[in-house]
């Protein structure tokens, strides 16, 4: 059975943050300014982003309620009600709460009743697993429809309390990265096993993770390679360490461009795409950085794909983690021009331990 995405809806929190403000909101690590702020920030080319908590450092809004206001978004752009949905399924890197699951919690904020329910747990590539099992449930029969979110509210773990908490003076680079490349927002999207009006059918999903030839790149709870934040005797001890702060080993980092661009090769060797047949590009790329590299090495490959088909509202909207895709296509859906037959193909790289999830759809109209 075909599925198709019919509606899309987002939620970022308060106003865009530009660059000169980001420290403001998440304060000063031991009152300093920072000295890596700047030049992270030229090389992910991000302009503004959208924080969920104050210059107090307080949660304007939670994780689960964000996720709530993007499916809300979703839903009112649609004619099917919260009693016919079928299935919700969720994705995020941290819920408000460690139990139970974030799905739980969105769809009691959802208020939605007696619904199967799915949450999958990652970083980047949680939101398109979420989608897949949403997809293929619908393309099974086993639903008429599902609602797909996916929400991020990194920014908690940014406040300077959290590294101020350690016992270390200096915030290491690995430690400090992530806090000039991640924001807070949701996304979601509607399934259907009809079209309506023009939307988007999904072709296929598919993911290729590597895991196990590759350590962790993206992590939180680690800060010692024998010992994880539950393995201290307190959670002081583990705060103290270092082990609650969100880390990027920057050397591996590049891999992802290269385990990206050899995705989409096998994919083209599989059959599944034609590179002359692509219309638009939407790649969660985290970084301006990776832009070029990507261009690059799939130009090296004979596989590269015209400037102006990629989309991406990264500079604006800043990077979103598992929503970023989400928001992506909603922004696109609703202000770029594509035409009925046009294929569109999302990628979305993850740097957690490096798994890649591509997806292919193809505008209709009903």
């Amino acid at each position: 059975m075909s599925v198709y995405i019919t509606s899309t809806g987002h939620c970022l929190p308060g106003n865009p943050v530009n660059n000169d403000e980001i420290e403001n909101i998440l304060g000063f690590v031991h009152g300093k300014p920072s000295r890596l702020k700047k030049k992270i920030l030229q090389s992910n080319g991000i302009k503004t982003r959208h924080y969920a908590i104050n210059r107090d450092h307080e949660t304007l809004i939670s994780n689960s309620d964000m996720a709530a206001f993007a499916g809300d978004d979703c839903l009112q752009s649609s004619m099917v009600s919260k009693r016919q949905l079928g299935m919700l399924s969720v994705a995020t890197s941290q819920g408000d709460l460690v139990l139970p699951g974030f799905g739980s919690m969105v769809q009691a904020a959802l208020k939605l009743p007696d619904i199967e329910l799915n949450t999958a747990h990652g970083i980047c590539s949680s939101g398109m697993m979420a989608l897949k099992t949403a997809y293929m449930a619908v393309a099974l029969g086993e639903h008429n429809n599902a609602l797909v979110v996916a929400s991020e509210l990194a920014s908690r773990l940014f406040k300077a309390s959290r590294y101020e908490a350690t016992l270390s003076n200096k915030v290491d680079f690995n430690a400090e990265f992530l806090r000039w490349m991640l924001s807070d927002g949701a996304g979601a999207f509607l399934l259907q096993n009809q079209p309506v009006g023009r939307c988007f059918k999904i072709e296929w999903i598919q993911g290729f993770s590597h895991a196990d030839a590759y350590p962790v790149c993206m992590s939180v709870g680690q800060n010692d390679a024998d010992k994880t934040w539950q393995d201290y005797s307190t959670y002081q001890e583990a705060e103290a360490a270092g082990a609650l702060l969100i880390r990027q080993d920057v050397r591996l980092l590049d891999n992802i461009v290269k385990l990206g661009v050899d995705g989409f090769l096998r994919l083209l060797e599989k059959g599944k795409i034609q590179v002359g047949e692509i219309d638009h590009v939407l790649c969660h790329y985290s970084s301006d950085y990776f832009r070029g590299k990507i261009f690059s090495l799939m130009e090296k490959a004979g596989v590269a794909i015209p400037e102006e088909k990629w989309y991406t509202n990264l500079y604006e909207r800043g990077n979103t983690g598992c929503a970023s895709i989400f928001i992506m296509l909603d922004e696109f859906a609703k202000t770029q021009h594509y035409s009925v037959g046009d294929t569109i193909i999302c990628m979305v790289p993850e740097s957690g331990r490096f798994n890649n999830v591509y997806m292919r759809l193809t505008v209709v109209e009903s």
